[in-house]
């Protein structure tokens, strides 16, 4: 779904100063489902050639709790700190467990809990192994009137689904741990990440 101005509501712009640095915070409410998206965006943005772009899909278990079964939390807060430091923007968007929410991500854990890997969990519960969309992150960057980007992610096909230019992708360095060892060869193996 290409969004338009008719579809979203976009707050204003507040200051959001936080552990990473200084940052701007703008909201994004999808009309028709009521999920709501956050841009982060350093004060420098518009006056920045190219900058940092991570678009980052929320994970509770990961962002919040510092679960160790994924990277999800340690990849948000390498973007924070590498935007701090050289501009650019975060976008985090409400999608869940690859965006079949929270309720089937448990769900999927608990199938992973019995030996089957992210990918294999998800088609078990009838999903595909990614299902997010990147229309409001278009939707955002195109709000702001960014074009051409140097993109955070480990992610081939990130990269291709964004409608912005990228002119560098920019890899999200992880240390593994014996919680997600499985995960990130997952990620490698099935899903194409580049590690």
């Amino acid at each position: 779904m290409k969004f338009s101005k008719d579809l979203v509501s976009v707050s204003e712009i507040a200051n959001l100063p936080t552990k990473f640095g200084k940052f701007k915070i703008q909201a994004f409410l999808e009309i028709s489902t009521g999920k709501e998206h956050v841009a982060l965006f350093t004060e420098n943005l518009s006056t920045l050639e190219i900058p940092l772009l991570r678009i980052h899909s929320e994970c509770l278990t990961g962002d919040g709790f510092g679960s160790l079964k994924c990277d999800c939390g340690e990849q948000l807060d390498f973007a924070l700190k590498k935007i701090a430091d050289e501009g650019g923007i975060l976008i985090y968007l409400r999608q869940e467990g690859r965006n079949i929410g929270l309720l089937n991500k448990v769900n999927a854990y608990a199938l992973q809990d019995t030996g089957l890997n992210t990918v294999e969990a998800n088609h078990q519960l009838g999903f595909e192994a990614d299902a997010r969309s990147y229309e409001m992150a278009d939707f955002i960057l195109n709000i702001l009137k960014i074009k051409t980007v140097k993109l955070l992610t480990n992610n081939p096909d990130k990269i291709k689904k964004v409608d912005v230019k990228v002119a560098e992708r920019v890899p999200i360095i992880i240390m593994t741990n014996s919680y997600n060892e499985k995960y990130f060869k997952t990620k490698k193996e099935e899903m194409g990440h580049l590690f």
